[in-house]
């Protein structure tokens, strides 16, 4: 059911929904917390949609407001959506003239009593959320810093004026990949000497990325650039070799770990409804994530080349270690041959046997020269007879 008011109030807007309720027999209201949706008029169908296919696993009352500050009348329209595939109620609402400038005047009668409220801007947000007059009414304030329109998000002001409860798109887009580190170090535990990220040039997530790994692992984190889209990689250099995660198609990773095969993982880019829907299943303060926001304010204030990784750190140890290794076996090897006894000189005693047959042949020959010399004697005194 669609019922649309004209210059109507926030009094007008609470009956209307009651109504619809009643309309699709569901009077009673089963819904967990309010969404409020800070959005533009050209981008606002995309920001409905994806609130309301959140509100599949979170059914919320969704508030969309869009903000039209001028020199015109103020006045408020909305456009009241109950049932037809939503799964709560939806709410469009359009702030003009000075009604824009205070918004919270509008929303806040229409907020869930006793329900926690989530404020998000798809586009791109305040530089402070804390200090918005919407972003004072949520428990949970969401942010892009993907969408603004800024060359690059001040994360000295947000960290500055960081209150728990902020968060960024850009953060939640990196969940699944600092599981995977971190369950990589887990499965694999080893010393990281540094570490590499390569994205797309001027991606939020890559800042993000590299200030999380430099603030836990206490080592150089380098930032390249790629045609992405996104983060394509991430890599931890270690003495046994590199753990690395690589994306390049935005759709499967390749997981590599020194001294096992590389194994594919589904690490898609996921929609807005998916990280919506994750920022609601928590609504606590996200310590770690402010943590981060303070090391990247100290990498913005570092050297360039205090963020580098340095070849000796690049370079993996495995080619000296396998070469201390053939060293040792090659040590191993020798003293585990058996031992070659000396050569026993045989030269002397062939000498000798030399010279005795050479004086054995001698005394034969002097033996046999007087048998001869005895017969010649024989033979002439014989004659002489």
């Amino acid at each position: 059911m669609i019922i649309d008011l004209t210059d109507t109030t926030s009094s007008e807007i609470a009956s209307a929904l009651l109504k619809a309720r009643r309309n699709a027999g569901s009077p009673a209201m089963g819904m967990v917390g309010t969404i409020v949706v800070v959005v533009d008029e050209a981008s606002h169908h995309d920001a409905m949609k994806a609130a309301n296919e959140a509100g599949r696993e979170h059914p919320s009352r969704v508030l969309v407001a869009i903000l039209r500050p001028g020199k015109g009348a103020a006045g408020l329209d909305a456009e009241v959506r109950v049932g037809e595939g939503i799964p709560g109620e939806a709410v469009l609402l359009r702030l003009h003239g000075e009604l824009a400038k205070v918004p919270e005047s509008v929303i806040t009668p229409l907020l869930l009593p006793d329900s926690p409220v989530i404020v998000w801007w798809p586009g791109g947000g305040p530089r402070v959320p804390a200090e918005d007059p919407l972003g004072k009414l949520g428990r949970r304030r969401v942010t892009d810093a993907a969408a603004t329109r800024r060359a690059s998000v001040d994360y000295t002001a947000r960290a500055e004026g960081y209150a728990p409860g902020d968060t960024d798109f850009a953060w939640t887009r990196l969940t699944p990949w600092r599981a995977l580190m971190a369950a990589a170090l887990d499965q694999y535990p080893t010393k990281v000497t540094g570490a590499e990220v390569t994205a797309a040039r001027g991606n939020p997530s890559a800042d993000l990325m590299a200030a999380w790994l430099q603030s836990r692992l206490k080592v150089p984190v380098e930032q390249r650039t790629s045609r992405g889209p996104g983060v394509t990689a991430v890599r931890l250099f270690t003495p046994s070799g590199v753990i690395a995660l690589t994306r390049p198609d935005g759709a499967v990773a390749t997981f590599s770990v020194p001294g096992q095969p590389d194994r594919p993982v589904a690490l898609k880019r996921r929609t807005t409804s998916e990280l919506l829907s994750e920022e609601l299943r928590r609504l606590d303060p996200d310590d770690v994530y402010a943590q981060t926001l303070a090391c990247m304010v100290e990498r913005d204030s570092m050297p360039d080349d205090e963020k580098k990784v340095a070849a000796t750190q690049r370079k993996s140890t495995a080619a000296k270690v396998s070469a201390a290794g053939k060293k040792v076996a090659a040590q191993n090897a020798a003293s585990a041959a058996p031992v070659k006894s000396a050569p026993v000189k045989t030269a002397p005693v062939k000498k000798a046997a030399a010279k005795k047959s050479a004086a054995t042949k001698g005394a034969a020959k002097k033996v046999a020269t007087k048998k001869s010399a005895t017969k010649k004697s024989a033979a002439k005194k014989a004659v002489k007879r």
